[in-house]
Protein backbone atom coordinates (compact mmCIF):
# COMPACT_ATOMS: atom_id res chain seq x y z
CA UNK A 1 0.00 0.00 0.00
CA UNK A 2 1.14 3.36 -0.80
CA UNK A 3 2.05 5.94 2.30
CA UNK A 4 2.53 9.70 1.89
CA UNK A 5 4.93 11.98 3.61
CA UNK A 6 4.09 15.22 5.35
CA UNK A 7 3.43 18.54 3.37
CA UNK A 8 7.04 19.14 4.39
CA UNK A 9 8.36 16.62 1.57
CA UNK A 10 8.87 18.17 -1.92
CA UNK A 11 8.60 16.67 -5.00
CA UNK A 12 11.78 15.61 -6.99
CA UNK A 13 13.63 17.95 -9.43
CA UNK A 14 13.84 15.96 -12.60
CA UNK A 15 12.76 18.55 -15.25
CA UNK A 16 15.66 19.79 -17.76
CA UNK A 17 14.91 23.35 -20.04
CA UNK A 18 13.08 20.56 -23.01
CA UNK A 19 11.09 19.03 -20.43
CA UNK A 20 10.24 22.84 -18.44
CA UNK A 21 9.92 24.10 -22.12
CA UNK A 22 7.81 20.90 -23.36
CA UNK A 23 5.05 21.58 -20.81
CA UNK A 24 4.59 25.43 -21.72
CA UNK A 25 4.23 25.21 -25.28
CA UNK A 26 2.34 22.26 -25.05
CA UNK A 27 -0.26 24.33 -22.60
CA UNK A 28 -0.21 27.53 -25.40
CA UNK A 29 -0.66 24.77 -28.42
CA UNK A 30 -3.82 23.30 -27.11
CA UNK A 31 -7.03 23.69 -28.26
CA UNK A 32 -6.95 27.38 -28.55
CA UNK A 33 -5.16 27.58 -31.90
CA UNK A 34 -7.57 25.36 -33.61
CA UNK A 35 -10.21 27.50 -32.22
CA UNK A 36 -9.36 30.79 -30.78
CA UNK A 37 -8.94 33.33 -34.48
CA UNK A 38 -12.40 32.53 -35.32
CA UNK A 39 -14.10 34.26 -32.31
CA UNK A 40 -11.37 36.85 -32.32
CA UNK A 41 -11.63 37.77 -35.79
CA UNK A 42 -15.27 38.02 -35.27
CA UNK A 43 -14.26 41.24 -32.85
CA UNK A 44 -11.21 42.28 -34.51
CA UNK A 45 -11.89 41.75 -37.87
CA UNK A 46 -8.92 42.67 -40.54
CA UNK A 47 -7.44 44.18 -37.58
CA UNK A 48 -6.79 40.30 -36.13
CA UNK A 49 -3.07 40.29 -36.52
CA UNK A 50 -2.83 43.66 -34.70
CA UNK A 51 -4.87 42.16 -31.88
CA UNK A 52 -2.32 38.95 -31.95
CA UNK A 53 0.13 41.29 -31.28
CA UNK A 54 -0.95 43.07 -28.25
CA UNK A 55 -1.43 39.76 -26.37
CA UNK A 56 1.91 38.54 -27.78
CA UNK A 57 3.10 42.20 -26.14
CA UNK A 58 1.12 41.25 -23.16
CA UNK A 59 2.74 37.64 -22.70
CA UNK A 60 5.89 39.27 -23.13
CA UNK A 61 6.05 41.81 -20.41
CA UNK A 62 4.44 38.77 -18.19
CA UNK A 63 7.39 36.37 -19.22
CA UNK A 64 10.01 38.73 -18.36
CA UNK A 65 8.73 39.25 -14.94
CA UNK A 66 7.31 35.61 -14.42
CA UNK A 67 11.14 34.37 -14.98
CA UNK A 68 12.52 37.18 -12.92
CA UNK A 69 10.11 36.19 -9.78
CA UNK A 70 10.55 32.34 -10.39
CA UNK A 71 14.14 32.87 -10.38
CA UNK A 72 14.05 34.50 -6.90
CA UNK A 73 11.58 32.02 -5.92
CA UNK A 74 12.39 29.02 -6.95
CA UNK A 75 9.51 26.48 -5.86
CA UNK A 76 5.98 25.25 -7.16
CA UNK A 77 2.73 27.38 -6.57
CA UNK A 78 4.11 30.45 -9.16
CA UNK A 79 1.79 33.54 -8.68
CA UNK A 80 0.48 32.52 -5.65
CA UNK A 81 3.75 31.88 -4.20
CA UNK A 82 5.03 35.71 -5.73
CA UNK A 83 1.97 37.52 -4.50
CA UNK A 84 2.50 35.86 -0.75
CA UNK A 85 6.08 36.70 -0.98
CA UNK A 86 5.94 40.35 -2.57
CA UNK A 87 2.51 41.78 -1.65
CA UNK A 88 1.33 40.05 1.24
CA UNK A 89 -0.61 37.23 1.94
CA UNK A 90 -4.42 37.78 0.68
CA UNK A 91 -3.08 38.86 -3.09
CA UNK A 92 -1.04 36.01 -3.00
CA UNK A 93 -4.11 33.45 -2.24
CA UNK A 94 -6.25 35.38 -4.77
CA UNK A 95 -3.79 34.52 -7.18
CA UNK A 96 -3.81 31.15 -6.26
CA UNK A 97 -7.52 31.62 -6.52
CA UNK A 98 -7.63 32.88 -9.86
CA UNK A 99 -5.16 30.86 -11.09
CA UNK A 100 -7.27 27.33 -9.61
CA UNK A 101 -11.09 28.35 -10.48
CA UNK A 102 -9.85 29.48 -14.21
CA UNK A 103 -7.25 27.04 -14.72
CA UNK A 104 -10.21 24.13 -13.65
CA UNK A 105 -12.58 25.61 -15.79
CA UNK A 106 -10.16 25.28 -18.82
CA UNK A 107 -9.10 21.81 -17.83
CA UNK A 108 -13.12 21.19 -18.32
CA UNK A 109 -12.72 23.30 -21.73
CA UNK A 110 -9.69 21.55 -23.35
CA UNK A 111 -11.62 17.94 -21.48
CA UNK A 112 -14.81 18.94 -23.96
CA UNK A 113 -13.40 20.12 -26.83
CA UNK A 114 -11.79 16.87 -27.14
CA UNK A 115 -14.42 14.84 -26.93
CA UNK A 116 -16.28 17.23 -29.49
CA UNK A 117 -13.87 16.07 -31.96
CA UNK A 118 -13.30 12.75 -31.25
CA UNK A 119 -16.89 11.47 -30.87
CA UNK A 120 -19.58 14.05 -31.36
CA UNK A 121 -22.83 13.48 -29.33
CA UNK A 122 -20.81 11.39 -26.63
CA UNK A 123 -19.26 14.45 -25.23
CA UNK A 124 -19.75 14.35 -21.70
CA UNK A 125 -18.56 10.73 -21.00
CA UNK A 126 -15.70 10.72 -23.30
CA UNK A 127 -14.28 13.78 -21.64
CA UNK A 128 -14.90 12.59 -18.24
CA UNK A 129 -12.64 9.53 -19.54
CA UNK A 130 -10.08 11.20 -20.20
CA UNK A 131 -10.07 13.14 -17.42
CA UNK A 132 -9.66 9.96 -15.65
CA UNK A 133 -6.99 8.66 -17.59
CA UNK A 134 -4.85 11.55 -17.43
CA UNK A 135 -4.89 12.34 -13.78
CA UNK A 136 -3.50 8.36 -13.60
CA UNK A 137 -0.91 9.05 -15.36
CA UNK A 138 0.27 12.43 -13.64
CA UNK A 139 -0.42 10.04 -10.41
CA UNK A 140 2.42 8.42 -11.64
CA UNK A 141 5.25 10.79 -11.91
CA UNK A 142 5.80 13.45 -13.58
CA UNK A 143 8.96 12.62 -15.49
CA UNK A 144 6.58 9.89 -17.01
CA UNK A 145 3.97 12.75 -17.46
CA UNK A 146 6.37 15.20 -19.61
CA UNK A 147 7.54 12.12 -22.25
CA UNK A 148 4.09 11.70 -23.32
CA UNK A 149 3.74 15.85 -23.22
CA UNK A 150 6.73 16.14 -25.75
CA UNK A 151 5.80 13.48 -27.91
CA UNK A 152 2.32 15.09 -28.05
CA UNK A 153 4.14 18.54 -28.59
CA UNK A 154 5.86 17.06 -32.06
CA UNK A 155 2.65 15.68 -33.15
CA UNK A 156 0.53 18.89 -33.02
CA UNK A 157 3.46 20.88 -34.31
CA UNK A 158 3.77 18.76 -37.70
CA UNK A 159 -0.04 19.46 -38.59
CA UNK A 160 0.56 23.09 -37.57
CA UNK A 161 3.56 23.59 -39.86
CA UNK A 162 1.40 21.27 -42.50
CA UNK A 163 -1.65 23.61 -42.22
CA UNK A 164 1.37 26.67 -42.70
CA UNK A 165 2.67 25.32 -45.88
CA UNK A 166 -0.52 24.53 -47.69
CA UNK A 167 -1.98 28.04 -47.04
CA UNK A 168 1.76 29.54 -48.10
CA UNK A 169 1.87 27.15 -51.32
CA UNK A 170 -1.95 27.42 -52.14
CA UNK A 171 -0.91 31.24 -54.02
CA UNK A 172 -3.46 33.05 -51.94
CA UNK A 173 -1.14 34.36 -49.72
CA UNK A 174 0.00 36.64 -53.00
CA UNK A 175 -3.07 37.50 -52.95
CA UNK A 176 -2.97 40.39 -50.56
CA UNK A 177 -4.70 42.84 -52.05
CA UNK A 178 -7.75 40.50 -51.73
CA UNK A 179 -7.89 41.78 -48.17
CA UNK A 180 -9.41 45.06 -48.46
CA UNK A 181 -7.08 47.13 -46.33
CA UNK A 182 -7.45 47.02 -42.43
CA UNK A 183 -11.21 47.28 -43.20
CA UNK A 184 -12.78 49.76 -40.46
CA UNK A 185 -11.68 49.94 -36.83
CA UNK A 186 -13.86 47.90 -35.12
CA UNK A 187 -13.76 49.60 -31.68
CA UNK A 188 -11.40 49.19 -28.84
CA UNK A 189 -13.51 46.58 -27.56
CA UNK A 190 -13.32 44.65 -30.57
CA UNK A 191 -9.47 44.76 -30.68
CA UNK A 192 -8.81 44.36 -26.77
CA UNK A 193 -11.70 42.01 -26.08
CA UNK A 194 -10.24 40.20 -29.12
CA UNK A 195 -6.59 40.28 -27.97
CA UNK A 196 -7.71 39.17 -24.37
CA UNK A 197 -9.16 35.76 -25.59
CA UNK A 198 -5.77 35.26 -28.11
CA UNK A 199 -3.77 35.88 -24.40
CA UNK A 200 -5.86 33.32 -23.02
CA UNK A 201 -4.18 30.67 -26.05
CA UNK A 202 -0.69 31.79 -25.24
CA UNK A 203 -1.15 31.96 -21.03
CA UNK A 204 0.29 28.33 -20.62
CA UNK A 205 3.83 29.35 -20.11
CA UNK A 206 2.71 29.56 -16.60
CA UNK A 207 2.76 26.15 -16.06
CA UNK A 208 6.68 26.24 -16.23
CA UNK A 209 6.77 28.94 -12.98
CA UNK A 210 4.00 26.47 -11.24
CA UNK A 211 6.87 23.79 -11.83
CA UNK A 212 9.60 25.21 -10.37
CA UNK A 213 10.00 22.96 -7.36
CA UNK A 214 11.01 20.08 -10.01
CA UNK A 215 13.04 21.89 -12.20
CA UNK A 216 17.21 21.52 -12.19
CA UNK A 217 19.03 24.58 -11.60
CA UNK A 218 15.31 26.75 -11.69
CA UNK A 219 17.65 30.15 -11.57
CA UNK A 220 18.66 29.42 -15.24
CA UNK A 221 16.72 26.45 -16.44
CA UNK A 222 12.80 28.86 -15.81
CA UNK A 223 13.87 32.05 -17.42
CA UNK A 224 15.55 30.08 -20.48
CA UNK A 225 12.36 27.83 -20.86
CA UNK A 226 9.65 30.74 -20.75
CA UNK A 227 11.87 32.36 -23.83
CA UNK A 228 11.84 29.86 -25.88
CA UNK A 229 8.37 28.54 -25.62
CA UNK A 230 6.76 31.60 -25.63
CA UNK A 231 9.29 32.68 -28.92
CA UNK A 232 8.52 29.62 -30.72
CA UNK A 233 4.57 29.77 -29.88
CA UNK A 234 4.17 33.75 -30.48
CA UNK A 235 5.61 33.37 -34.20
CA UNK A 236 2.91 30.49 -35.16
CA UNK A 237 0.20 32.53 -34.04
CA UNK A 238 1.35 35.42 -35.99
CA UNK A 239 1.98 33.15 -39.21
CA UNK A 240 -1.07 30.73 -38.88
CA UNK A 241 -3.31 33.80 -37.86
CA UNK A 242 -2.31 36.12 -40.13
CA UNK A 243 -2.52 33.60 -43.34
CA UNK A 244 -6.01 32.13 -42.15
CA UNK A 245 -7.22 36.09 -42.21
CA UNK A 246 -6.15 35.89 -46.16
CA UNK A 247 -6.57 32.90 -47.34
CA UNK A 248 -10.27 32.56 -45.94
CA UNK A 249 -11.13 36.38 -45.50
CA UNK A 250 -13.00 37.92 -43.09
CA UNK A 251 -16.22 36.77 -43.29
CA UNK A 252 -15.35 33.06 -43.74
CA UNK A 253 -13.25 33.22 -41.02
CA UNK A 254 -15.62 34.68 -38.18
CA UNK A 255 -17.96 32.18 -39.36
CA UNK A 256 -16.06 29.06 -38.90
CA UNK A 257 -16.48 26.71 -36.54
CA UNK A 258 -13.11 24.85 -37.16
CA UNK A 259 -10.70 27.40 -39.41
CA UNK A 260 -7.72 25.14 -39.63
CA UNK A 261 -10.36 22.35 -41.69
CA UNK A 262 -11.61 25.01 -43.71
CA UNK A 263 -8.23 26.46 -44.39
CA UNK A 264 -6.47 23.27 -45.65
CA UNK A 265 -9.78 23.02 -48.23
CA UNK A 266 -9.88 26.16 -49.12
CA UNK A 267 -6.11 25.65 -49.66
CA UNK A 268 -6.80 22.53 -52.57
CA UNK A 269 -5.47 20.01 -49.63
CA UNK A 270 -8.61 18.15 -48.58
CA UNK A 271 -6.30 15.23 -47.59
CA UNK A 272 -4.93 16.53 -44.33
CA UNK A 273 -8.72 17.39 -42.78
CA UNK A 274 -8.39 13.72 -41.33
CA UNK A 275 -4.52 15.10 -39.41
CA UNK A 276 -5.59 18.44 -38.46
CA UNK A 277 -8.68 16.92 -37.15
CA UNK A 278 -6.25 14.49 -35.27
CA UNK A 279 -3.63 17.42 -34.33
CA UNK A 280 -6.87 19.40 -32.44
CA UNK A 281 -7.18 15.82 -30.12
CA UNK A 282 -3.55 15.48 -29.44
CA UNK A 283 -3.50 19.26 -28.47
CA UNK A 284 -6.09 19.01 -26.01
CA UNK A 285 -4.50 16.10 -24.52
CA UNK A 286 -1.27 17.99 -24.81
CA UNK A 287 -2.78 20.90 -22.88
CA UNK A 288 -5.19 19.32 -20.33
CA UNK A 289 -2.12 17.19 -19.07
CA UNK A 290 0.13 20.36 -18.34
CA UNK A 291 -2.77 21.52 -17.03
CA UNK A 292 -3.46 18.95 -14.46
CA UNK A 293 0.27 19.06 -13.62
CA UNK A 294 0.34 22.74 -13.07
CA UNK A 295 -3.14 23.55 -11.20
CA UNK A 296 -2.51 20.38 -8.62
CA UNK A 297 1.16 21.91 -7.58
CA UNK A 298 -0.39 25.45 -6.65
CA UNK A 299 -3.40 23.56 -4.71
CA UNK A 300 -0.30 21.74 -2.88
CA UNK A 301 1.25 25.51 -2.70
CA UNK A 302 -1.95 26.51 -0.70
CA UNK A 303 -2.91 23.69 0.81
CA UNK A 304 0.83 23.77 2.77
CA UNK A 305 -0.03 27.76 3.83
CA UNK A 306 -3.56 26.21 5.07
CA UNK A 307 -5.51 28.29 1.97
CA UNK A 308 -7.16 24.89 1.44
CA UNK A 309 -7.26 21.51 3.49
CA UNK A 310 -3.87 21.04 4.56
CA UNK A 311 -4.20 17.03 3.48
CA UNK A 312 -4.03 18.25 -0.04
CA UNK A 313 -0.28 19.09 0.48
CA UNK A 314 0.93 15.73 1.27
CA UNK A 315 3.19 13.81 -1.59
CA UNK A 316 3.31 10.55 -2.87
CA UNK A 317 6.68 8.94 -0.97
CA UNK A 318 7.01 6.69 -4.00
CA UNK A 319 6.06 8.93 -6.98
CA UNK A 320 7.32 12.20 -5.58
CA UNK A 321 3.60 14.42 -6.70
CA UNK A 322 1.01 15.78 -4.65
CA UNK A 323 -0.83 12.91 -4.83
CA UNK A 324 -4.33 14.08 -3.12
CA UNK A 325 -4.08 17.70 -4.78
CA UNK A 326 -4.33 15.60 -8.05
CA UNK A 327 -6.90 13.57 -7.11
CA UNK A 328 -8.90 16.37 -5.71
CA UNK A 329 -8.50 18.86 -9.40
CA UNK A 330 -9.74 15.84 -10.98
CA UNK A 331 -12.93 15.60 -9.10
CA UNK A 332 -14.09 18.79 -9.73
CA UNK A 333 -12.56 18.84 -13.12
CA UNK A 334 -14.80 15.85 -13.64
CA UNK A 335 -18.27 18.21 -12.01
CA UNK A 336 -17.38 20.59 -14.63
CA UNK A 337 -17.53 18.28 -17.67
CA UNK A 338 -21.13 16.80 -16.23
CA UNK A 339 -22.50 20.21 -15.60
CA UNK A 340 -20.91 22.76 -17.45
CA UNK A 341 -21.05 24.95 -20.81
CA UNK A 342 -18.33 24.63 -22.78
CA UNK A 343 -18.60 28.98 -24.10
CA UNK A 344 -19.24 29.53 -20.56
CA UNK A 345 -15.98 27.71 -18.61
CA UNK A 346 -13.67 29.16 -21.79
CA UNK A 347 -14.64 32.48 -21.30
CA UNK A 348 -14.72 32.37 -17.60
CA UNK A 349 -10.93 30.96 -17.91
CA UNK A 350 -10.21 33.86 -19.88
CA UNK A 351 -10.85 36.11 -16.84
CA UNK A 352 -8.90 33.93 -14.25
CA UNK A 353 -5.79 33.92 -16.58
CA UNK A 354 -5.41 38.10 -16.94
CA UNK A 355 -6.21 38.14 -13.10
CA UNK A 356 -3.47 36.10 -12.09
CA UNK A 357 -1.40 37.85 -14.29
CA UNK A 358 -2.20 41.15 -13.04
CA UNK A 359 -0.90 39.98 -9.53
CA UNK A 360 2.67 38.61 -10.84
CA UNK A 361 3.42 41.76 -12.53
CA UNK A 362 2.17 43.39 -9.43
CA UNK A 363 4.56 41.63 -7.08
CA UNK A 364 7.66 42.19 -9.88
CA UNK A 365 7.33 45.43 -8.88
CA UNK A 366 8.32 45.26 -5.52
CA UNK A 367 12.06 42.90 -6.82
CA UNK A 368 14.83 44.73 -5.53
CA UNK A 369 17.63 45.90 -7.37
CA UNK A 370 19.87 43.61 -5.96
CA UNK A 371 17.13 40.61 -6.86
CA UNK A 372 17.67 41.39 -10.73
CA UNK A 373 14.72 43.31 -10.98
CA UNK A 374 13.11 43.45 -14.64
CA UNK A 375 13.02 47.02 -16.64
CA UNK A 376 10.28 48.79 -15.33
CA UNK A 377 8.36 48.63 -18.57
CA UNK A 378 7.49 45.20 -18.36
CA UNK A 379 5.78 44.93 -15.15
CA UNK A 380 3.72 48.30 -15.88
CA UNK A 381 3.22 46.80 -19.32
CA UNK A 382 1.93 43.78 -17.75
CA UNK A 383 0.26 44.99 -15.36
CA UNK A 384 -2.16 47.52 -17.03
CA UNK A 385 -2.27 45.02 -20.25
CA UNK A 386 -3.48 42.03 -18.00
CA UNK A 387 -6.15 45.07 -16.65
CA UNK A 388 -7.60 46.42 -19.68
CA UNK A 389 -7.91 43.03 -21.31
CA UNK A 390 -9.88 41.50 -18.83
CA UNK A 391 -12.21 44.82 -18.63
CA UNK A 392 -12.81 43.95 -22.08
CA UNK A 393 -14.03 41.04 -21.91
CA UNK A 394 -17.76 40.33 -22.19
CA UNK A 395 -19.44 42.51 -18.99
CA UNK A 396 -21.21 39.28 -17.70
CA UNK A 397 -17.87 37.41 -17.75
CA UNK A 398 -16.21 40.06 -15.82
CA UNK A 399 -18.95 40.52 -13.49
CA UNK A 400 -19.22 36.70 -12.27
CA UNK A 401 -15.29 37.07 -12.38
CA UNK A 402 -15.29 39.94 -10.07
CA UNK A 403 -17.99 37.97 -7.69
CA UNK A 404 -15.89 35.00 -7.70
CA UNK A 405 -12.86 36.95 -6.66
CA UNK A 406 -14.98 38.62 -3.82
CA UNK A 407 -16.33 34.98 -2.58
CA UNK A 408 -12.53 33.84 -2.36
CA UNK A 409 -11.49 37.15 -0.52
CA UNK A 410 -14.64 36.90 2.02
CA UNK A 411 -12.52 33.23 2.61
CA UNK A 412 -9.98 34.41 3.17
CA UNK A 413 -10.98 36.91 5.70
CA UNK A 414 -12.98 34.66 7.47
CA UNK A 415 -10.31 32.23 8.17
CA UNK A 416 -7.81 34.79 9.06
CA UNK A 417 -10.90 36.00 11.58
CA UNK A 418 -10.81 32.38 12.95
CA UNK A 419 -7.15 32.18 13.55
CA UNK A 420 -7.43 35.45 15.17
Amino acid sequence: MATSSGPQAGPARVLGTVDAAAIGAAAMLGAGVFSVFAPAALGAGAWLPVAIAIAGLVAYCNAICSARLAARHPESGGTYVYGRERLGDLWGYLAGWAFVVGKIASCAAMALTFAAYLLPGWERPVAVALVLVLAALNYRGVRRSTLVIKILLVAVLAVLLAVLAAMVFSGRLSAVAEVDGMGPWPGSFGVLGAAGMIFFAFAGYARIATLGGEVRDPRTTIPRAITLALGVVLALYLAIGTSLLIVLGRERLTTSDAPLVDAVRVAGVPFLVPFVIAGAVLACVGALLALLLGVSRTVAAMAADGHLPRHLARTHERFGVPHRAEVAVAVVVIALVLVGDLGGVIAFSAFGVLVYYAIANASALRLGPKENRPPLIAPVGGLVGCVVLACSLPLPVVMLGVLVLGAGAGLWWLRHRALA
